[in-house]
């Protein structure tokens, strides 16, 4: 679980600013890990998902609250893109509980840990999306009505019952890939992502076009304990970069580890990435 929640000011809705802190709609709401935010829990009690229904994707007109261009959390720049159409993304999700049900969504709807729902840092309001469970090939879809999470390593941060359906509760995490769904194209009623049932953590600290700085960057890692370190070279014509990845890592936990050590090496600026 990833919850701590700060208010930002309704201007985001509109693109132009930030004078204070609010909990209006359309307020990003940042999310941290439970360590520091113990009060946000499962509901008490079961819940029986077969009486849930997930969400049917419909066209819907761009919500009134949560679309602005750009907007801001603790100084880092975040971008809402102009359509969801074929977006896929592959990372690590989170999910959010007992705190913030019936509290507002940036988009001004509700938030219902009982309904199938999720926050993205991108994507436009609302979007239906199919996250998938990498390890189980568990899938569910999710309407995205808020913005978060804005832990490093997150990509979404789903309601509880999403969470519950994905079988990802207890962890807290996921690894999953999220695919987002054209109303005028009837999603299949399931979908297998990963025949395997395997998926593994990397971190990429750097892309070079020069070899010789990737090389650079591995040997210091090493030299500093960390491995295992890789290099990717360019596979295709039109892409030039020598990618340094860590990994595969052993755990999420393992990896954020990993995310706060290589700040402390000064180095800040990397992707978790999910093959």
């Amino acid at each position: 679980m990833r919850h701590l929640h700060l208010g930002l000011c309704l201007l985001l809705a509109t693109g132009t600013g930030c004078t204070g802190l609010s909990s209006h709609p359309g307020s990003p709401q940042e999310r941290a890990p439970a360590a520091q935010d113990p009060s946000d829990t499962a509901p008490v009690g079961p819940v029986n998902l077969a009486l849930i229904k997930e969400p049917t994707p419909r066209q819907e007109a761009p919500s009134r609250f949560g679309n602005p261009q750009t907007y801001a959390v603790n100084g880092r720049q975040y971008q809402v893109l102009a359509s969801a159409k074929g977006y896929r993304e592959k990372g690590i999700a989170s999910w959010y509980g007992s705190k913030f049900h019936g509290r507002r969504t940036s988009s001004g709807e509700d938030y219902d840990m009982y309904a199938y729902s999720a926050a993205h840092r991108n994507l436009p309001l609302p979007t239906y999306v199919r996250v998938t469970n990498l390890v189980n090939n568990r899938s569910v879809i999710v309407k995205v009505n808020d913005r978060g999470p804005f832990h490093d390593n997150r990509i979404i941060d789903l309601s509880y019952v999403a969470a519950l359906k994905l079988d990802m509760v207890a962890s807290g995490t996921a690894l999953v890939e999220i695919q987002t769904l054209d109303p005028l194209s009837p999603a299949p009623a399931s979908v297998t992502v990963n025949p395997t049932g395997t998926a593994a953590v990397f971190i990429q600290v750097g892309a070079f076009t020069v070899p010789a700085n990737a090389r650079a960057l591995s040997t210091r890692l090493q030299h500093q304990g960390i491995d295992p370190v890789q290099i990717r070279s360019p596979t295709i014509p039109e892409d030039s970069w020598y990618r340094v990845i860590i990994g595969p890592l052993a755990s999420v936990a393992q990896s954020d580890d990993l995310v706060n050590r290589l700040k402390t090496l000064g180095i800040y600026d990397v992707r978790v990435l999910v093959d």
